[in-house]
C-alpha cells in the first residue's frame, strides 16, 4: 500500500447536489424550488415560528415559570457526604478541594439526608432545620 493509491470506500463520498445547470441533471428550470411563491425566490422566506399572520404557538401560549441565574451558584451537601470527608472543620474551601461542590459555587447548605455520627463544625455553611439538629445531635455546631 502506497499513500497515492489510498481513495475512500466506494459509495463514502456522495457529489453535491449542482441545481440549475439544465434539464438533463434532473434539477434544471426551476432547481427543485416549485413555481413562485416566496419559497421560491432567493433570499425569501419567513422567520422561525411564522405561521402565515396567525398568532404563533408561542405567543398564543401563557407566559410560565422563571429560572434563577443566581442557582448556578448554590449548592447542597448532605449529612452522607460530611460522614465521608472525614474533617472536623467544615468550610466552603475544603468542600471545593474535596469535590464535593464545583468551583463556582458561592453558598453551600447542608440537607438532611444521610446519617452523621461524627462531630462537625460548619463554618460559612448554611442547614436546613432538619441538618442543623441531626449535627448537634452528633455534638457538632454552625458557625
Amino acid at each position: 500500500m502506497e499513500l497515492n493509491k489510498i481513495k475512500p470506500a466506494d459509495g463514502a463520498k456522495k457529489s453535491r447536489r449542482r441545481v440549475g445547470r439544465g434539464i438533463g441533471s434532473g434539477l434544471g428550470k426551476t432547481a427543485g424550488r416549485g413555481h413562485k411563491g416566496q419559497k421560491s425566490r432567493a433570499g425569501g422566506y419567513h422567520k422561525v415560528g411564522f405561521e402565515g399572520g396567525q398568532m404563533p404557538l408561542q405567543r398564543r401560549l401563557p407566559k410560565r415559570g422563571f429560572k434563577s441565574t443566581t442557582l448556578k451558584y448554590n449548592g447542597e451537601v448532605t449529612l452522607a457526604d460530611l460522614e465521608k470527608l472525614g474533617a472536623d472543620e467544615v468550610d466552603l474551601v475544603s468542600l471545593k478541594a474535596a469535590g464535593l461542590v464545583r468551583q463556582l459555587i458561592k453558598h453551600v447548605k447542608v440537607i438532611k439526608s444521610g446519617e452523621l455520627t461524627r462531630k462537625v463544625t460548619l463554618k460559612g455553611i448554611g442547614a436546613t432545620a432538619g441538618a442543623k439538629a441531626a449535627i448537634e445531635a452528633a455534638g457538632g455546631s454552625l458557625a
